[in-house]
């Protein structure tokens, strides 16, 4: 078991945000405007260039992030390059379609310094584009089932890749054994699976995220489906939902 990784509520946290990134220079260069705004700035920000054949990486740098490339494919790898990097104390991710909400670094070290027992904070979004009438229910229904059904696999909350910050600590005990180079995974639920199987994972409903709508037309939701499928498949059999479930109630018990 790892041990749990804590922060003194009394110190002040650095905050790295990670951002992985593939042909997105328009909406990321958005996104960084965006974090410029921050009513706490991040304290760094790491856009992983996965590759681009636009100008993602020369904007970033135009716009004051540190580049870094990945050329291995997906964003499990690209992500895990980004947290390797990253130096603060704690890890922001976000996509580069994401538009934080101006508080959401202020929410996060809020939320770390409330909790020295929390390792990760995540939370869901509200969806940015798309039709105005259909916004709401689709983030709903879209969120819901991310949240729903994968806390059941897990018998915990789930990361959302959109809208997460976990303590470096919590990473550097874990990125030996997430599936960084298997680009049929989603990242995010890799990560919850490693890093809430000993560490607690809190769902925080203030960190504000707007996110865009892409995934309901760019074609690869059966994609999606089958990295969610695999994602957690991979973990079987030694964590099968009940037999997960049970672990992590034992060792919630034995933090108690």
């Amino acid at each position: 078991m790892h041990p749990a990784p804590e922060q003194p509520a009394t110190s002040v946290a650095t905050i790295s945000v990670v951002i992985p990134a593939k042909d997105d220079a328009d909406l990321l260069e958005r996104c960084l405007r965006a974090l410029a705004l921050q009513s706490r700035p991040a304290d760094e920000i790491v856009v992983v260039d996965n590759d681009s054949s636009d100008d993602t990486a020369d904007r970033a740098r135009r716009l004051g992030a540190t580049v870094i490339s990945e050329t291995r494919p997906g964003i499990p790898a690209a992500s895990a390059a980004g947290y390797d990097h990253a130096r603060g104390d704690i890890i922001a991710r976000l996509d580069a379609d994401c538009i934080p909400a101006a508080d959401w670094l202020q929410r996060i070290e809020t939320a770390f310094a409330d909790e020295p027992g929390t390792v990760a904070v995540t939370n869901g979004a509200r969806f940015i584009d798309g039709p105005r009438h259909l916004r709401a229910l689709a983030a709903t229904l879209y969120l819901g089932a991310y949240f729903g059904t994968v806390s059941a696999a897990l018998g915990h909350v789930p990361l959302f890749g959109s809208n997460f910050a976990m303590r470096r600590s919590g990473w550097e005990a874990v990125r030996l054994e997430v599936h960084r180079h298997d680009a049929m995974v989603h990242d995010d639920m890799d990560l919850s699976f490693h890093l809430g199987a000993d560490h607690l994972i809190r769902r925080d409903r203030r960190l504000g995220m707007g996110i865009s709508m892409r995934p309901f037309y760019d074609g690869r939701g059966s994609i999606r489906v089958v990295r969610g499928f695999r994602s957690i498949a991979i973990h079987w059999p030694q964590d099968l939902p009940w037999l997960r479930a049970a672990r992590v109630w034992k060792s919630r018990a034995a933090r108690a």
